[in-house]
């Protein structure tokens, strides 16, 4: 029996690694708007299966997302732990526009609020109010433009994430150059952020 009872957690653990690594990718190729039948289908899972571990695709995402979300935590602490706050501030906003630059689906995850998942809204919500602390230092320390608003943060965070390119290295090249052209537009002197090569991306026009 004890054997029987081993397999089954094994498997349950199986099937819920499965299910994280669809939906990640999944939530990646196609937003989070992607159908759960779907996630479901790529996890080689029964939608029984699926909803029995994550009841809502809130509870799916922020279980998808909680590693990137962790991630980020740790980028603002390095930022708030660098003795120059400018410095600091340039480089959360060039690893987190790096961070979601790799994942579409994070970066529509992180703007979205989840009633239903605490955890990741309060984890969000926690890097968001340590940032703020760091902007108010770099402000002080002259480097950060004084009529900076955090909005303007979440403003260029969402256009980062709109970025589509045909590979995942071509939208990193493309999210570095738009950072430094936001910090640029962040810092009070311009002429402290340097620009790195234009990014070779196809024009679209609709």
């Amino acid at each position: 029996m004890a054997e029987n009872l081993s397999h089954l957690r094994a498997d349950a653990r199986d099937n819920r690694d499965r299910i994280i690594e669809a939906a990640r990718e999944v939530f990646a190729e196609v937003g989070l708007e992607a159908p759960m039948r779907e996630i479901a289908r790529r996890a080689q899972v029964g939608p029984a299966t699926l909803y029995r571990r994550f009841p809502t695709k809130d509870a799916l995402v922020a279980e998808a997302f909680s590693d990137q979300m962790r991630a980020c935590g740790r980028i603002v602490d390095d930022g708030l732990a660098d003795p120059d706050p400018w410095h600091g501030f340039c480089s959360v906003v060039e690893r987190v526009f790096d961070l979601h630059a790799r994942d579409w689906g994070f970066s529509a995850a992180f703007m979205k609020t989840f009633p239903r998942a605490m955890n990741f809204a309060a984890s969000r919500d926690d890097s968001l109010a340590k940032m703020a602390r760091l902007v108010g230092r770099a402000k002080r320390s002259g480097g950060l433009r004084r009529d900076f608003v955090m909005e303007d943060l979440m403003i260029v965070i969402m256009a980062n994430g709109g970025i589509r390119t045909e590979s995942t290295s071509a939208s990193v090249a493309a999210s570095r150059r738009f950072a430094a052209l936001a910090l640029q537009a962040f810092a009070a002197d311009p002429s402290r952020v340097k620009l790195p090569p234009a990014a070779r991306v196809p024009l679209v026009i609709r």
